[in-house]
């Protein structure tokens, strides 16, 4: 029986899970949902009904896990608590710091309405979580570093672009090469932000704009440049659609420890990844996450789930049977 998917937003991540439906046999795209106008989005798998995310509530019966493709800033901490009452829910919230508090609202939400809610599915947080607690575990004297990049930070591109006189901006996250030579080779430093990674800036200036002035606003601001080497490149219009139309990124989770009696010998877990789609990546994340929702909620399960909480059985198609015989 396949599990009935729904996607609540279509831009980037809502094409991507589209794709990634097709992709998984097991699955079947239900409906899409938006704030838009219904009439005016075209998607790609015939036959499926756009609704207006105002009459959600009428597909309650008719979907299995709805992926909430929303951003994290404003979009997921209203959405994910609403929607878990009515639906099995799945998100990728990614603001670190406000996991706790998310968590907690969408654990009360979804229990109210009996149902399982997956928060912070992708790869960071996500994958590379995994990745952190399990390195952590087998190597308690140690240390985590993970590096990303290089690749396109779609919330620090988004921030660029509401400064004053920016049409367009690309921002890049780059890996200092010394300091992943360094953890590679089994030092344990304690970096700053300015010794693991720089930032590039790709900027398409509106005509007449100050470019010093929008230069300066980028290096200094607070929480996403400041506190790193960042250069600003201008470029116009026609070389950011030749050259950064892409949404690449990936990273890396390097687990730095020691072992034996008094912690002569040097152990070093590395996790790698390198995407050409950051969004096409995330949503197939996010569809195996949304498997394990289903196959939970059928065994009765309710509450809000992270990562840590879902064992990896439940993300494969395959049966126990299947996985211990060909991937054990």
């Amino acid at each position: 029986m396949s599990i009935r998917i729904g996607i609540l937003g279509y831009g980037n991540l809502g094409r991507g899970v589209e794709s990634a439906i097709r992709q998984n046999p097991d699955t079947v795209l239900a409906a899409v949902f938006t704030r838009r106008d219904p009439g005016s989005l075209k998607i790609r798998t015939e036959g499926v009904p756009v609704v207006s995310v105002d009459q959600a509530a009428d597909y309650a019966d008719k979907i299995d896990v709805m992926i909430l493709c929303g951003g994290s800033a404003t979009d997921l901490p209203v959405q994910t608590p609403a929607f878990a009452r009515l639906f099995n829910v799945i998100n990728s919230f990614d603001t670190h710091a406000r996991i706790p508090e998310h968590f907690a609202a969408v654990d009360q939400a979804a229990r109210e309405g009996g149902k399982v809610a997956v928060i912070s599915v992708g790869w960071d947080p996500g994958m590379f979580s995994l990745n952190r607690m399990i390195a952590s575990a087998c190597l308690p004297e140690g240390a985590n570093y993970t590096f990303w990049g290089r690749g396109v930070s779609q919330g620090h591109s988004d921030a660029i672009r509401r400064i004053e006189g920016v049409e367009d901006a690309r921002q890049y996250t780059v890996p200092v090469q010394e300091a992943v030579d360094r953890v590679r080779g089994g030092e344990h430093p304690d970096f700053t932000a300015r010794q693991m990674h720089t930032r590039e800036c790709f900027v398409v200036a509106r005509e007449g704009a100050d470019k010093a002035r929008i230069e300066k606003e980028i290096k200094e601001m607070p929480n996403y440049f400041a506190d790193y080497d960042t250069t600003v490149t201008f470029i116009s219009k026609e070389e950011m659609r030749r050259d950064h139309a892409e949404l690449p990124h990936g990273g890396f989770v390097i687990r730095s420890g020691v072992t034996g009696f008094d912690g002569e010998h040097t152990q070093i877990i590395e996790y790698s990844l390198k995407l050409d789609s950051n969004p096409e990546f995330t949503s197939s994340v996010l569809i195996a996450y949304a498997r394990a929702a289903a196959r939970l909620a059928s065994e009765g399960q309710s509450g809000a789930k992270t990562v840590f909480d879902i064992a990896p059985a439940y993300l494969s198609p395959l049966s126990g049977e299947e996985l211990r015989a060909h991937m054990l």
